[in-house]
């Protein structure tokens, strides 16, 4: 595997990366305010990285800018626009993996099973924020490798938007499961089943 394949992250992606899994993970309460100087005190930095982060997640959609209020934590959908974002999401991963299949790379089988393999601890160790960080990693790679960047960037918007019905699974195991199902049918180039493995994991 190239030293490339899982490139180096930055401080700023690390909190950038932290920060969205607790939000997705529901481990801030909606509209709770999120302050620069008691971030970089937790993560051991200066106010600039966190600043820029606070920003990018502010474009991304997982925060909020209120004016004489500040940063705070993105409130989720409603039903309606959640069922409107998920169906959007659907339609550009479904694409996608079928992109990603007729060009499958050598590279693209050993990074998706190591990020299988993270799900697979968080899981098993219970760890939210990892269970969402290795969930998005793995659709992430999805939408990169079978969609153009500004497709990418769209995903990214709506992903974060969407909150993902862990509670609808009896236990963190079958998150995993699921996702086993996605990498087999990829790396076996099966278009149906990976289509079908997508449909009933994004729900």
């Amino acid at each position: 595997m190239p030293p490339s394949a899982f490139p180096l992250r930055t401080l700023r992606d690390q909190i950038a990366d932290q920060l969205r899994n607790e939000i997705l993970a529901h481990q801030h309460a909606p509209d709770a305010p999120l302050r620069e100087h008691d971030l970089a005190k937790r993560f051991g930095t200066s106010r600039g990285p966190v600043r820029d982060v606070l920003l990018q997640l502010t474009q991304e959609g997982a925060l909020v800018y209120r004016p004489n209020a500040g940063v705070r934590i993105g409130t989720p959908p409603d039903a309606e626009t959640r069922k409107l974002l998920m169906r959007l999401r659907k339609e550009i991963e479904l694409a996608a993996v079928k992109r990603l299949i007729e060009g499958f790379q050598p590279d693209d089988e050993p990074q998706l099973r190591e990020t299988l393999d993270r799900l697979r601890r968080a899981c098993r160790s219970g760890d939210m924020p990892g269970i969402v960080g290795s969930d998005m990693d793995l659709h992430r790679h999805i939408v990169r490798r079978g969609a153009a960047p500004e497709i990418e960037q769209v995903w990214q918007s709506i992903a974060v938007r969407i909150l993902m019905a862990y509670s609808r699974l009896s236990d963190f195991s079958d998150i995993h499961a699921e996702h086993v199902r996605i990498v087999e049918a990829i790396c076996a180039r099966d278009v149906k089943a990976s289509r079908a493995a997508l449909e009933s994991n994004l729900i």
